[in-house]
């Protein structure tokens, strides 16, 4: 290893020297006319001075502020304010239309108003069947307003109807009726389903 190193020393010594030997020849050697030739100048350029001209852009003027304001719009006009919420109710496969019975006492009377009345479903096996008909429920509405004791008193034809009728009654809400200022149950409360197929 060492050998090689040696011999790699020697060897650049050797090209260093003849380099340094031959290059003062080649300059002896090169062509002297260049020199003798006369200089070419370069032309003078200068840049004449020049303004620049820095504009700041002016603010635009502030809207002017109308005398009088605007007049009010037209509230838009509705075609029917009050829907029939029980259309809302409806399937797409039948009609119920609700009707109250009512026993006892009467909701002209004012002393209890129905507030939430729900739509019953029409039960599948009557409208597979193409059943129509009716199912009167009675029941009892409570202080809090709601309505328990429910059952059906009236329906035709028997069998079909019973169960849809009781489940909407379960949902009903009621304003109580108000005896010196405390909420009191009523009792003999009737409404009729009517259920009809869409034509």
């Amino acid at each position: 290893m060492s050998i090689r190193i040696l011999i790699g020393a020697a060897l650049a010594f050797l090209i260093t020297a003849a380099l340094f030997i031959i290059m003062p020849y080649l300059i002896e050697s090169a062509d002297k006319t260049l020199d003798e030739k006369p200089r070419t100048k370069l032309a003078d350029i200068q840049m004449p001075d020049t303004e620049i001209d820095v504009r700041k852009d002016s603010k635009p003027e502030k809207p002017k502020v109308p005398d009088e304001p605007p007049p009010d719009m037209a509230p838009p006009e509705m075609d029917d304010a009050n829907p029939d919420l029980e259309a809302v109710n409806m399937t797409p496969s039948a009609e119920f239309n609700l009707t109250n019975e009512t026993g006892g006492l009467s909701a002209s009377d004012g002393e209890y108003l129905p507030i939430v009345k729900v739509a019953p479903i029409y039960p599948r096996r009557a409208q597979s069947r193409g059943v129509t008909g009716y199912c009167t429920v009675e029941y009892t509405v409570t202080k809090a307003g709601t309505t328990r004791d429910i059952v059906p008193v009236d329906c035709d034809p028997p069998g079909y109807f019973e169960r849809a009728s009781v489940k909407a009654a379960e949902k009903f809400k009621y304003k109580p009726r108000v005896v010196d200022g405390e909420p009191i149950e009523v009792p003999g409360i009737q409404n009729r389903f009517t259920y009809e197929l869409e034509k």
